[in-house]
């Protein structure tokens, strides 16, 4: 069986959307048995006149509002193949969740009511369409009969919009005229709309390629999770995740980006399955490796030797915006791409264009219903391609406050840098009265020079023991030392990976005051990576980090000194001392 075709339909609310498709699915005959009776007699109850539209709202409270409040997926088939199709909402409210229905889509039908016209919402949701990298789109003027069929309404209609899309840079593949209620045009060509001399919207469905052709891309699949089942005995180690892109056999080399970890495809896993040789797109699966890595959720696996993706933490992007808050430069929100989820802040905001009249110009901030060009700057990098390349791993959502306030495509990569921790460096020196006291004048009172000592491991490691003895053991010498746990209430946020960037802010920050008092700092945080440890070392600058490695890190460079998990604590406490000493952190200082 050949995969289902992706399908979004889309229009103004009332435009007809969900009668087109309820209308597919009952004249293709792919509802379930008694589907259509049981709609019927449900509106016969309520004393509701019957809509096509009911086959697809599955909630009651749907049915009672009368308009699609989410997105929802059903299936079809044609004599030339199946299709997924996703209705997506048409209420300017509901627009965000048709970010998330499109965004897999190959094509899309957009629905225009022949009587009321090009709406807004028409033009917004081809400006979607746009950036969303949907180049097949069939444009169908439905409620024909609300015009008697008139042949000069429907090319005045058809005209309208075709000149809106040429300027997103969409040329429809057809216009078509239709009145789904009565099944006109969809499934058969009919008598009333016999000037018009195309095929009906199936066998237009049925000419659509699949011309992204995913087998054969680079293969790209981010990674979502890895699991291990060691209560069952199972000592695999799983990584999974949904191929978007290419093939892969097992025996073949991958890469994960940007960790650029690298291993052999050992197995291909799938629940209750006979065992593959080889995945293509669309599969959710797992992996085995030789060797088994560490490998973070929202990495990217490809094969080596393929096109590489990009790797930045600066992307321009193109975005469109609902959030009823604007987008304004400087404010954090979380990007979605892929299965990454990080932080990101707006760096710039290049032009903003209204998508219903494509007006544009240069704003401060991109309101409700505009497109903005933007430069984006995560925290750290990550990885992905440009959609004009692999779409699917070019697209992304930003979320505002834990809501999906847009969503985009990836224009271009502007490469590796943290514009905004630098302006927070110059912003921190301009405003900084310094003490009179010299550093050397500090250093020769405590026999020390002032240094950051960054304990990092895994997650089982004992840092914050390590950290504790380290601190008693120097003090116990007549040393000015402090060690801070992050379990104190000035780091703890009590949140996951979009709050690390302020607990390392507050931990630098820290940092760099303990050290510009004179002090060894010590502090413990498990999961550092080379990022991390950049950020960490720019904010406690002049002073030195000494990064210790209590077992194995995740830092891809080296660690100047790896200590022994296992080891007695203070044999692990000597060896952090003397590597002190002979790095000339401890000694008596001359002015």
């Amino acid at each position: 069986m050949t995969d289902r075709f992706p399908l979004v339909v889309v229009g103004h609310v009332d435009h007809g959307k969900s009668t087109v498709i309820g209308r597919l699915l009952a004249d293709t005959n792919s509802l379930p048995e008694g589907k259509l009776e049981q709609v019927r007699l449900e509106c016969e109850r309520s004393a509701k006149p019957f809509e096509w539209a009911f086959l697809l709202d599955a909630l009651a409270a749907e049915r009672d509002q009368g308009i699609t409040i989410d997105t929802a997926r059903c299936f079809f088939h044609s004599p030339k193949r199946d299709y997924v199709i996703i209705d997506a909402p048409g209420h300017i409210e509901f627009l965000k969740n048709m970010i998330t229905g499109a965004a897999r889509a190959e094509a899309a039908v957009l629905v225009i009511d022949a009587k009321e016209g090009v709406k807004e919402n028409s033009r917004r949701h081809g400006t979607m369409l746009s950036l969303l990298g949907i180049r097949q789109v069939i444009v169908l003027v439905n409620k024909m009969d609300l015009v008697n069929y008139d042949q000069k309404i429907f090319e005045s209609v058809a005209a309208e919009y075709r000149a809106f899309l040429k300027q997103v840079g969409i040329e429809p593949l057809v216009i078509l005229p239709a009145a789904a209620f009565h099944g006109k045009n969809l499934a058969q060509r009919c008598p009333e709309l016999a000037w018009y001399p195309g095929l009906p919207l199936l066998g237009e469905l049925d000419r659509l390629e699949q011309v992204s052709e995913k087998s054969q891309k680079a293969f790209r699949m981010p990674v979502q999770d890895v699991y291990k089942f060691t209560e069952e005995g199972d000592d695999r180690r799983i990584t999974a995740g949904r191929v978007e892109t290419g093939t892969v056999r097992v025996g073949d080399d991958v890469v994960f980006y940007p960790s650029l970890k690298k291993a052999r495809v050992k197995t291909i896993e799938e629940f209750s399955a006979p065992a593959k040789s080889e995945v293509g797109p669309g599969k959710s699966i797992g992996f085995t490796l030789d060797p088994e890595l560490y490998i973070r959720p929202g990495e990217l696996m490809t094969r080596a030797g393929q096109t590489a993706p990009r790797t930045a933490n600066r992307l321009k992007v193109n975005l469109f915006w609902l959030g009823r808050k604007p987008l304004v430069t400087g404010k954090k929100y979380k990007l979605k791409l892929a299965t990454a989820e990080v932080p990101v802040w707006v760096d710039e905001i290049l032009k903003v264009l209204d998508a219903s009249d494509l007006s544009s110009g240069k704003k401060e901030m991109v309101e409700q219903h505009e497109v903005g060009e933007c430069i984006l700057e995560a925290f750290k990098p990550l990885s992905f391609d440009l959609a004009a390349d692999i779409a699917e791993t070019g697209r992304f959502v930003l979320v505002d406050e834990y809501e999906i306030a847009g969503g985009g495509i990836v224009l271009a990569d502007q490469g590796t840098g943290n514009t905004l921790l630098d302006r927070q460096l110059a912003h921190r020196e301009q405003n900084w009265d310094r003490s009179m006291l010299t550093p050397s004048a500090r250093a020769a009172r405590w026999n020390q020079r002032p240094t950051f000592v960054l304990l990092t491991g895994t997650a089982d490691a004992p840092l914050a023991e390590v950290g504790q003895a380290l601190e008693k053991a120097l003090f116990e010498k007549g040393r000015f030392v402090y060690f801070l746990g992050l379990s104190n209430a000035l780091l703890s946020l009590q949140a996951g990976q979009e709050d690390r960037p302020e607990v390392l802010r507050r931990l630098g920050e820290t940092a760099h005051l303990f050290t510009d008092a004179g002090a060894v700092f010590i502090a413990s945080l498990a999961g550092l990576d080379d990022t991390e440890r950049q950020v960490l070392e720019a904010l406690a600058r002049p002073a030195d980090v000494l990064t210790v490695g209590i077992g194995p890190t995740e830092l891809a460079g080296s660690v100047p000194l790896t200590v022994d998990p296992d080891a007695p604590r203070t044999a692990q406490v000597e060896r952090i001392i003397a590597h002190l000493s002979d790095s000339e952190v401890l000694q008596d200082f001359v002015l």
